[in-house]
């Protein structure tokens, strides 16, 4: 199993509001959680900031060996997460109405396990294909969902970055989770949408399953946005299994 991750403020930002990083639980078991922020001056940094180190922290300490406590886990700590950067976005004026993307993966043995808010987004490559296994939770999908506009017309939609979903709104927040197996030479991609607004599957699948490290690849992928205009941060996390059988032998990461 490896995996490498990167993150680029892009070419038209003075900062950056993604966040991202690793985290392993007592038994092992690793946790890779990407954030977008969203809000006013530093609110986004804060939220996004907030959400990966809470849930990594809670993670650090969580007795979790199986995917079906993975998933619970998910569904509850998002919850507390979701309130504490909603009262955090009360507390202080400059962080009203803060929140964040939140797109994590459990990584086991023979499964992971996906939990995701907003639309950063997780792709499985297989087998010189992509598929996309998260569901953006924003406006204009439910407007190609409904059947109002098409594909076409959402990529380039004035609204595209309004979201039906996000972490730190009031009340229960639903969360989407789902379980994949593991095939050999898998590739799970975590992103934020600094990379999809820029890059097309069809670019993402030619550079992952192309020659070069996984930093090369992740590094080529935020070139590929900054080429096509870095409109927005860019953060791209990469999870390779390369291994016959099991990713994750017992022990062993």
């Amino acid at each position: 199993m490896n995996i490498y991750f990167q993150s680029d403020v892009g070419r038209r930002r003075n900062s950056n509001q993604d966040y991202t990083n690793l985290f392993k639980n007592k038994h092992g078991i690793q946790l890779a959680i990407l954030a977008d922020g969203m809000g006013g001056h530093l609110a986004g940094d804060v939220a996004s900031q907030m959400a990966v180190n809470d849930l990594g922290n809670a993670w650090e300490e969580a007795e979790i060996l199986d995917e079906e406590k993975a998933a619970q886990w998910f569904i509850q700590q998002l919850q507390l997460e979701n309130d504490r950067i909603y009262e955090k976005g009360q507390s202080m004026p400059e962080y009203n109405g803060m929140g964040t993307t939140v797109v994590a993966v459990a990584i086991f043995e023979h499964n992971f396990v996906i939990a995701n808010v907003g639309d950063s987004r997780a792709y499985l490559i297989r087998n010189q294909k992509i598929l996309q296994l998260t569901e953006d939770h924003s406006l204009v999908n439910e407007l190609v969902k409904s059947g109002e506009i098409s594909k076409e017309m959402a990529a380039n939609h004035p609204r595209k970055n309004v979201l039906t979903r996000s972490v730190g709104m009031p009340g229960l927040l639903e969360v989407d989770v789902t379980n994949q197996e593991w095939l050999d030479k898998d590739f799970v991609l975590l992103c934020s949408d600094g990379l999809t607004n820029m890059v097309s599957e069809e670019e993402i699948v030619n550079v992952v399953h192309g020659t070069g490290s996984l930093e090369e690849k992740v590094n080529e992928l935020i070139e590929k946005a900054n080429a096509a205009g870095g409109a927005d941060n860019i953060t791209v996390l990469i999870i390779q299994c390369e291994e016959e059988g099991p990713c994750l032998k017992s022990g062993e990461n």
